[in-house]
């Protein structure tokens, strides 16, 4: 005779098969896209590079004409993905540079496309009933009420005005 235990833990039965532990998401390093690295051309000056790819990752003392670009993801149920390019300059401008195949934006950005679905975005317009109902409802208390012509009294044991009444 089989044991019931052993039905129940080999199955998606068991609720114990449904908790994941959370794993937190760690990004490091700067992304650089494919169009970043289309807009670097050899004879460009270190801020213009600066300003196309952003801050290196790695700007070594002992290696003062090169720049790391370094990328790093890890997320849960995906591969890590890591992404390096290595720009080098001479007389502060720029050489050549080398490194991974960078993924373009929109690649990139579908990569990150989580697992979890939503449900169907409903759609956020009146129909034309809907629309009249509420311009007749709009229509009826369209009449202010009346402001009272004194201000009411403060309640016992309110703050004190924070200005004195003119004397």
């Amino acid at each position: 005779m089989k044991s019931m235990t052993s039905g129940l833990s080999d199955s998606k039965v068991n609720p114990v098969n449904w908790i994941t532990p959370y794993k937190v998401e760690i990004v490091q390093g700067n992304f650089v896209s494919r169009e970043q690295v289309e807009l670097l051309k050899p004879g460009m000056p270190r801020a213009q590079v600066r300003e196309v790819l952003g801050t290196p990752l790695l700007a070594s003392v002992f290696h003062a004409d090169r720049w790391d670009y370094v990328f790093t993801l890890k997320r849960q149920n995906a591969e890590p993905q890591a992404l390096k390019l290595t720009v080098f300059f001479k007389n502060d401008v720029l050489e050549r540079f080398e490194g991974d195949a960078m993924p373009s934006e929109t690649e990139f950005v579908s990569k990150l496309d989580s697992r979890r679905k939503l449900g169907k975005v409903p759609v956020l317009e009146l129909s034309d009933e809907q629309l009249q109902a509420v311009e007749k409802k709009g229509a009826t208390s369209s009449v202010a009420p009346a402001m009272p012509s004194a201000p009411a009294a403060a309640p016992s044991g309110s703050y004190p005005p924070l200005e004195s009444p003119a004397r």
